[in-house]
């Protein structure tokens, strides 16, 4: 479920990627690996918590009995073109799961990514993070949900390879995801403590 630093925060000598995955697999934190580095990733927030819970229900929900299964953070994405191993919030598959070995614990071919944008994150996760991810063949949609305001953001893979970017950002908006013929809603995604949250935090200033 960690979001990452805007930019990667701590820095490590050179290292191979079997080097870095044997590490990071006994290792309590999670980091990131491109090109020889290894950068540490922040810890997520209540929102994101709270974000992450809902989304992440209704996918396990209205996904059950298809060919496509949501993944929390615990799933790492490698991509081989650029060399970037991450951890997306929310990572969705469909069809078999390519793996890089036999832990299964690294896949190579998301569908859907999903984001949960904070303030520290959100210009990496808009900027670098998605060109990386653009390189992911497989990759259809990419979605950004902001942890601090009413606001997801959508980008979807035209045939041409272009991405389109649709903006929702009235709690009553209805969006969804073509590639899964899933329907999505914002009020159910800041349902709860973190929809009241936003207004308690609007109305007292």
């Amino acid at each position: 479920m960690e979001n990452k630093v805007e930019e990667p925060a701590v820095r490590y000598n050179y290292i191979s990627q079997e080097v870095y995955l044997e590490r990071e697999r006994a290792a309590e934190e999670k980091h990131e690996y491109y090109q020889g580095e290894v950068f540490a990733m922040s810890g997520p927030s209540f929102n994101h918590h709270e974000i992450f819970s809902n989304v992440f229900g209704q996918l396990c929900s209205k996904l059950d009995g298809t060919e496509c299964k949501p993944y929390g953070s615990g799933l790492r994405i490698h991509i081989p073109a650029n060399t970037w191993y991450t951890y997306p919030g929310i990572s969705i598959v469909c069809g078999k799961k390519e793996t890089i070995d036999d832990k299964k614990d690294t896949a190579t071919n998301p569908t859907v990514i999903i984001e949960i944008l904070s303030k520290t994150t959100r210009n990496y996760d808009r900027g670098n993070k998605f060109a990386f991810y653009r390189q992911i063949a497989t990759l259809k949609e990419y979605i950004l949900i902001d942890a601090e305001s009413t606001s997801v953001e959508q980008f979807s893979k035209e045939d041409d390879g272009t991405w389109l970017l649709t903006g929702y950002k009235n709690i009553n908006s209805l969006f969804a995801i073509p590639v899964l013929n899933l329907p999505l809603t914002l009020s159910l995604i800041y349902k709860d403590e973190i929809f009241h949250n936003f207004y308690t935090t609007i109305f007292s200033n």
